[in-house]
């Protein structure tokens, strides 16, 4: 991805942490990389290169700085809507899918062939699929490093190397030296729980953020309690409740795994990110969003406002699915019955979490009408829940999202709205746009009645391609309960 290096300098000497993950910095008369808001001397412009990504300054043969940390820097933003493709295998990357998979079975997840990816990769990220996996894996088991109490044989698996030997020797070649070297014993928090920092890029409304997933909270599942949110997850045969909890300067979040998810971490710290949108790139989104008068109103309101992922995909839509035609609450209320009847109890409950969601498998083979909704509404959940388990439904971000769209409204009783509203939370799809929606209805209706879907959408066409980021900013700053 090109950069433009006089732009890049000046953000350089800025040191604004505004600019900190848009791009990275390698200084050629060291042989290091860092981040814009590194405290080291600036160096001569001379010898900068500039770098969309830091798997892109890796393979041009540079090192990570040890002073500014890399890997703690909010994720780049930079490729972010220049291909679908790449979006959604980065995504299936930062999940593990190179850890034990090929680059070809990557392709194919998404879609692609081997050669068109690599291609992809080559313009939009400027590093090949192995290497951005490989530079996920070495700065993420240098984050566990510094801020973890973990064994250097548990950093290696839950950063996703497959042997001992092979951390070893990725880690002395990235950070010039060996991982025991690398710890801050110091600074190792101790105990059996693992807490991360998650960066992200100001501005952050993480208030915001936690009222609308505390309104829309499963019961049994999640809850947001004491300024932090609290669900049940499952990986594997492992189980437990994880937080996320705001730190006061809101510039990032704190992480907290309990040791029995421990060896999940890095797939744990992937969807807590795309949950709490941690890697939006507010600026291109805010001005095209402010040509709108009404919306430029409101982003004075919340200018830090970010779009509440999905943990999972299935979760959201089947959340989605009970609140049709009833209130957030009333939805919420069905969403407890339904985890009271199909979800599986935790060993060891947290506050009020104490059960794992409903599987597909469980909602495919049970009586959900049961829980007091119409046949007509318990048979699209049944007919999801189908979908998902035989593998004709994915939303976990291998499909497309116009695909997924697509397949959803081909599924009985789930219409445009619901599509689309699993498309903006769920697949992550920044311009999902679900005109239908009554609260976007009234919220531009200016007093003479809700604005039709026609005219919404009409007036919509303006805020591409961030229409889902002015959906939530419509929902999030009105007083009527969406």
């Amino acid at each position: 991805m090109t950069l433009d290096p006089d732009v890049c300098y000046r953000a350089l000497a800025s040191r604004d942490a505004r600019f900190d993950g848009r791009f990275f910095v390698a200084v050629a008369s060291t042989g290091i990389y860092c981040r814009p808001i590194c405290p080291a001397r600036t160096p001569l412009r001379r010898n900068c290169r500039f770098f969309a990504a830091a798997a892109a300054a890796a393979e041009a043969g540079f090192r990570p700085c040890r002073r500014c940390r890399p890997e703690a820097s909010p994720a780049s933003a930079a490729w972010h809507g220049t291909s679908a493709v790449v979006t959604r295998a980065l995504r299936l990357v930062a999940e593990g899918a190179l850890d034990t998979g090929s680059v070809a079975e990557l392709a194919a997840r998404v879609g692609s062939g081997e050669r068109h990816l690599r291609r992809l990769f080559a313009e939009h990220v400027g590093a090949s699929p192995l290497q951005v996996a490989e530079t996920r894996r070495v700065h993420f088991a240098k984050q566990l490093l510094d801020e973890t109490a973990l064994p250097v044989t548990q950093v290696a698996h839950a950063a996703g190397f497959a042997s001992v030997r092979r951390f070893n020797a990725a880690m002395r070649e990235a950070w010039g030296a060996p991982p025991r070297s690398l710890r801050r014993s110091a600074r190792a928090l101790r105990g059996a729980e693992v807490v991360l920092r998650l960066g992200v890029r100001p501005p952050f409304d993480a208030k915001a953020l936690l009222g609308y997933l505390a309104a829309r909270a499963i019961p049994g599942v999640e809850e947001v309690s004491g300024g932090a949110y609290r669900r049940s997850v499952a990986l594997g045969d492992d189980a437990g409740v994880i937080e996320v909890r705001p730190d006061p300067d809101a510039l990032r979040l704190q992480l907290h795994v309990p040791a029995s998810l421990a060896r999940h971490v890095g797939v744990i710290a992937a969807r807590v990110r795309r949950l709490f949108d941690l890697d939006a790139d507010l600026a291109p989104i805010a001005a095209q969003l402010r040509r709108d008068p009404e919306l430029a109103a409101r982003l004075r309101r919340r200018p830090g406002l970010r779009v509440a992922g999905a943990w999972s995909g299935f979760e959201l839509a089947v959340r989605a699915i009970l609140g049709q035609q009833v209130t957030v609450a009333g939805a919420t209320t069905l969403a407890g019955r339904l985890v009271a009847t199909f979800g599986k109890p935790l060993a060891a409950p947290v506050g009020s979490v104490h059960a794992l969601a409903p599987s597909p498998a469980a909602l495919a083979a049970g009586d959900v009408a049961s829980i007091g909704i119409p046949r007509a509404r318990a048979e699209a959940l049944r007919a999801l829940a189908c979908a998902l388990r035989d593998g004709s439904l994915d939303l976990e971000g291998r499909l497309d999202p116009d695909e997924a769209v697509r397949r959803l409204e081909a599924l009985p009783g789930i219409g445009p709205w619901t599509a689309q509203y699993v498309a903006l939370r769920a697949l992550g799809a920044p311009d999902a746009f679900p005109a239908s929606d009554l609260g976007l209805r009234r919220a531009l209706g200016e007093g003479g009645g809700p604005l039709s879907a026609r005219a919404l959408e009409a007036r919509a066409e303006a805020w591409r391609p961030w229409r889902g980021y002015a959906a939530m900013l419509l929902w999030t700053t009105t007083s009527l309960d969406q």
